[in-house]
C-alpha cells in the first residue's frame, strides 16, 4: 500500500516531531537538573550571605553591650573598688538585657574577677588571644570552644583611663541558634567542630538525628564542602561549609545545607506530564507540534533568562505567565522566590546601610551616594559641599541623664536636620556617636554655610526630651569640591578638620582651608621629632630673672624649655608646648624640665649662688599621682633644697580634678618646695579654690601688667591683687614688665617680684651667672635710679607670648 505525500509528510513529521520530543525531553531532563542546582546554589550563596551578617549582627550586639557595661561608671568604679557584688549584678544585669550566655570580668593578668551564670574555671587560652586583639583596638570578637562548648564572644577593655581590666560577653552556639538562623535564611544549619587530628564533632544541628551522624560521615571522608551537591540518607543537599574563625587550635564551621527536593519537585512534575503530551504529540499535526513549541519553550525560556538575572542580583518582575498548568506553577514559585530573596536582602541592606536608632544613612551608605553625587556633579560641572557636625555637650547629657535621653537627644537631632534641608537632593547621615554629616549637591562652600546657619539655629532651640529641657549646640565644618578634594573620603576628611576647628575656636561653623591640613601635617610630624627630642637631648633650658622690690639674698628666675631642633632650628614653645599638652607628651617634657632645672639649681647652690627657680605644671601633670614622688627624688639626687624651687600652676588646672589637684598640691608642698597660682585673673578665678590651695605665691598675667600706666582698669585689677594676695599671706609676683614706669608703679603698689623684658629677656644658664656679676637689676634696688643701667642686649616686646614648661 503506497501512502500519499500528505501521509508521508505527516508521517515524517509525526516521525520528526517523536524524536524531537524524545530529544527534547531527555534534554529537558537535564536543563531542569541542572537549572534546579543552580537555583539551589544561589540560593545557598544568598543564605551564606545572610549567615555572615547575622553572625556579624550578633557580634556587634555583643561589643555594643560590652562597651556600654566597659563604659558605665558605676562599674568601673566597683572594678577600681573591688566591689564583687556590684559587678556581678551589673554583669547579670547588661547580659540578661541581650540574653547572654557567657558574662565574665577579667583581670589585665587575663584572671577570672567575677562572672555571671558562666564560669570556665580558668581563661582558655582562645580567649586570652582575644584579649590580645583588643590589646591594640578598642575591642577583639571571635569564636571560642570552652569546656566542649562553642561561643561566639567579644572582649572589651575597660578604661579608666587606662586598661584596668576585660569585658567578656558571648552567646552560646546551640540549637536554639542554629533554629533561629535556619528560620531566617531558610537553609539548614550545622556547627561542627575538630582538635588537632580528631574527627568532627557536632556543636549544635537542625538536622534530625540520622542526618547528623550522615555528615559527619562525609565530612571525616570530604573534609570541608564548597556547594557541593550531597546525598544524606534519601535526600540530596547542595551543601557549604562556612568556616568560623575559633583559634588555631579548632577548627570550627558552619555547614549550610539546601535540600534539592523542592527545587526539583516542579520539574520532576513537567517531566512527568511533558512525556504524556510528548505520546499525544506524536499524533497530532505540526500545528499541534508548533503551538506546544510555543506555549511550553517560550515560557521557559524566558524564566530561565529571569533566574540568570535574579542570580546577578537583579530582582525586576519576572516574566508575565497567565497559565494554569505546571509552567504557571514554577513560574509563581519564580514570584514567590525571588520576592523572599528581595525582602531578606532588603532587610540585610537596611542593617548594613542604615542607622538603627535615627534611621538615617550610616556612614558607608553616606560614602557611596557622595561618591555618585561627586562623579555627576564632574560630570555636569556643578558644586556640591559636605558639612560634618558634631553636638556639643553630648557627652554631658549621656553621662547625666542617661544613655536614653541620649538616644532620644541624637532622635530629635535627626529629625531637626532631616526638616532643616530644604533641597530634595540633599542627603543627611549619621557617621558614628554624636556625628553626623549632610551632603548638598549643587552648593559651594557659601552656600553650604548658609545651610550651617540654619541648622545652627535649628539646634540652639531648646529640646524637650521625655518632659526634660535640654539645650545643645553644634559645632560644623564646611568642605567642597572641587575647591576642597574630589573624592568622598577628601571631603569628609577635610570637613572634619574644618569642625574641630570650629570646636576649638568657639565659633559656629569654619570653612576647610588647606592651610589647616598642611599645620596638622607640620603638627603630627613635629610630635614624632619631639618624642626624640628629649632622648636626643635637643631640649635647652633658658632663665629669665625676677627681680625683688625690697632686698633679697636669694635670686629669683623662671626656668622656660626651649627646643634647639638639628635642622628646623629654633623651634618656638608656641608651637610645641600646646600640641604636647594636647597628646599627653607634656608629661615626659615636664619631667625632662624638673631634673635639668633642679639639676641646675644644685649646681649654683654648690658654687655658692643661691637661685630660685620656677617651674609651670600644667594639668595633666598636677593630676600625675606619682609626681611628688618623682619630685623629692630629683631634689635628693641633684642635692637641691626644696625651699629653692617653686612649681607654677594654674587655677584651670584644678578646676579639672579639685580633689585629686588639691591632694597633690599639699603632698607637693609638704617636700619643702614654694607653690605659686599662675597666670591669675585671666581664667576662672575662684576664691573657694584659692582659699584651699597650700600657695605662697601669687603671679599676675602680663594682660594686666602691660598697659598698666594707660589703663585705669588694669590698675584696679592689679592694686585689688595685690591686697588680696598680701592679705592672705602670698607674695606678688608681675609678668610683662617693659617699661621703667610700669615698674615703679608696681613697687609703689606692693609688688614683691617684677619679671619682663625690661629686665631681661630669657638667656642660658652661662649668660645668666654673668648677669648675676654684672648687671644691675642684679646687684642694686628697684627704684633706686630712674636711670638704672640696661642690659647690652636689644630689649623689647615679644613677638608672641612665651610658653613656659
Amino acid at each position: 500500500m503506497r501512502f500519499s505525500l500528505k501521509w508521508k509528510i505527516a508521517a515524517w513529521c509525526a516521525a520528526l516531531l517523536l524524536v524531537t520530543q524524545i530529544g527534547g525531553l531527555l534534554l529537558f531532563g537535564e536543563i531542569g537538573r541542572g537549572s534546579a542546582m543552580a537555583d539551589a546554589q544561589a540560593d545557598l550563596k544568598t543564605g551564606d550571605r545572610v549567615f555572615a551578617r547575622l553572625l556579624d549582627e550578633r557580634a556587634s550586639q555583643l561589643t555594643q553591650a560590652a562597651r556600654v557595661l566597659a563604659a558605665d561608671y558605676g562599674f568601673r568604679e566597683a572594678l577600681l573598688s573591688q566591689d564583687r557584688e556590684t559587678i556581678e549584678s551589673a554583669l547579670a544585669n547588661h547580659g540578661g538585657r541581650i540574653r547572654a550566655d557567657v558574662m565574665l570580668l577579667l583581670a589585665l593578668d587575663e584572671s577570672i574577677v567575677a562572672s555571671s551564670s558562666f564560669n570556665p574555671g580558668r581563661t582558655p587560652e582562645r580567649l586570652r588571644q582575644l584579649i590580645e586583639g583588643a590589646r591594640s583596638g578598642a575591642h577583639s570578637g571571635g569564636f571560642a570552644v570552652v569546656s566542649g562548648m562553642l561561643y561566639q564572644l567579644v572582649v572589651v577593655p575597660v578604661m579608666a583611663p587606662v586598661p584596668v581590666g576585660w569585658v567578656v560577653m558571648g552567646f552560646s552556639v546551640d540549637k536554639s541558634l542554629a533554629s533561629d538562623l535556619k528560620g531566617v535564611t531558610g537553609l539548614e544549619v550545622s556547627f561542627v567542630r575538630r582538635s588537632g587530628d580528631k574527627g568532627w564533632m557536632l556543636a549544635s544541628s537542625t538536622l534530625n538525628e540520622p542526618l547528623q551522624s550522615a555528615l559527619l560521615g562525609e565530612l571525616s571522608a570530604n573534609g570541608a564542602l564548597q556547594e557541593e551537591a550531597l546525598t544524606l540518607g534519601d535526600r540530596d543537599y547542595v551543601s557549604l561549609m562556612h568556616p568560623i574563625d575559633a583559634g588555631p587550635q579548632q577548627q570550627v564551621g558552619a555547614v549550610l545545607q539546601l535540600s534539592l527536593e523542592r527545587a526539583l519537585a516542579p520539574w520532576n512534575r513537567l517531566y512527568r506530564d511533558w512525556t504524556g503530551l510528548t505520546l499525544i504529540g506524536t499524533l497530532l499535526a505540526l500545528a499541534v507540534s508548533a503551538f506546544m513549541g510555543r506555549s511550553i519553550a517560550s515560557p521557559v525560556v524566558r524564566l530561565a533568562e529571569f533566574a540568570r538575572r535574579v542570580e546577578s542580583g537583579e530582582y525586576g518582575a519576572p516574566p508575565a505567565v497567565a497559565r494554569g498548568d505546571e509552567i504557571g506553577q514554577l513560574a509563581n514559585a519564580f514570584v514567590h522566590m525571588t520576592d523572599a530573596i528581595s525582602l531578606r536582602e532588603t532587610r540585610i541592606s537596611e542593617l548594613a546601610y542604615y542607622d538603627v536608632l535615627t534611621g538615617l544613612p550610616n556612614r558607608a551608605y553616606f560614602t557611596e551616594r557622595l561618591e555618585e553625587s561627586l562623579r555627576a556633579a564632574a560630570a555636569d560641572n556643578s558644586d556640591l559641599a559636605v558639612v560634618c557636625l558634631d553636638v556639643d555637650r553630648f557627652k554631658m547629657v549621656n553621662d547625666t541623664l542617661g544613655h536614653e535621653l541620649g538616644d532620644l537627644l541624637l532622635r530629635e537631632v535627626a529629625r531637626r536636620l532631616r526638616e532643616t534641608l530644604r533641597d530634595v537632593r540633599d542627603q543627611v547621615a549619621r557617621l558614628g556617636g554624636d556625628e553626623f554629616a549632610v551632603m548638598l549637591p549643587g552648593a559651594d562652600a557659601s552656600k553650604a554655610l548658609s545651610v550651617a546657619h540654619r541648622i545652627a539655629e535649628a539646634m540652639n532651640r531648646p529640646m524637650n526630651l521625655d518632659g526634660q529641657m535640654v539645650d545643645v549646640s553644634a559645632s560644623m565644618g564646611v568642605s567642597a569640591c572641587p575647591a576642597h578634594g574630589n573624592d568622598a573620603q577628601s571631603l569628609l576628611r577635610h570637613a572634619d578638620v574644618a569642625m574641630y576647628l570650629a570646636k576649638r575656636h568657639n565659633t559656629m561653623a569654619e570653612i576647610y582651608d588647606p592651610r589647616h591640613h598642611d599645620q596638622n601635617v607640620e603638627r603630627l610630624s613635629l610630635l614624632s621629632e619631639l618624642r626624640l627630642a628629649v632622648e636626643r637631648d635637643e631640649l635647652v633650658l633658658y632663665y629669665q630673672p625676677k627681680v625683688a622690690t625690697a632686698p633679697d639674698a636669694v635670686h629669683h628666675v623662671e626656668a622656660l624649655v626651649r627646643w634647639i631642633h638639628p635642622t628646623r632650628g629654633f623651634v618656638p614653645p608656641y608651637e610645641f608646648i600646646p600640641f604636647a599638652e594636647q597628646t599627653g607628651y607634656i608629661k615626659a617634657i615636664t619631667l625632662w624640665v624638673m631634673n635639668a632645672a633642679i639639676r641646675q639649681c644644685g649646681q649654683w647652690l654648690r658654687q655658692g649662688l643661691e637661685v630660685n627657680v620656677s617651674l609651670n605644671i600644667s594639668a595633666r601633670d598636677l593630676l600625675n599621682p606619682e609626681l611628688p614622688a618623682l619630685f623629692a627624688g630629683m631634689l635628693e639626687r641633684h642635692g637641691c633644697p626644696a625651699r629653692l624651687i617653686t612649681l607654677e600652676i594654674t587655677e584651670s588646672a584644678v578646676l579639672d580634678d579639685p580633689l585629686r589637684a588639691l591632694a597633690n598640691l599639699q603632698v607637693l608642698r609638704e617636700t619643702g618646695c614654694a607653690l605659686s597660682i599662675d597666670d591669675y585673673g585671666t581664667g576662672y578665678s575662684s576664691l573657694s579654690y584659692l582659699r584651699q590651695m597650700p600657695v605662697s605665691e601669687m603671679k599676675i598675667d602680663r594682660s594686666f601688667v602691660m598697659h598698666l600706666l594707660d589703663n585705669p582698669n588694669d590698675e584696679i585689677i592689679v592694686r585689688s591683687t595685690i591686697e588680696l594676695a598680701h592679705n592672705m599671706g602670698l607674695k606678688v609676683t608681675a609678668e610683662g614688665v617693659e617699661s621703667e614706669g610700669v615698674l615703679e608703679r608696681l613697687r609703689l603698689l606692693g609688688c614683691d617680684l617684677a619679671q619682663g623684658y625690661l629686665i631681661s629677656k630669657p638667656i642660658p644658664a652661662e649668660a645668666l651667672e654673668k648677669w648675676f656679676r654684672e648687671s644691675h637689676w642684679a646687684n642694686g634696688a628697684v627704684g633706686s635710679s630712674a636711670a638704672a643701667v640696661m642690659l647690652t642686649e636689644p630689649v623689647g616686646r615679644a613677638a608672641t607670648r612665651t610658653v613656659a614648661v
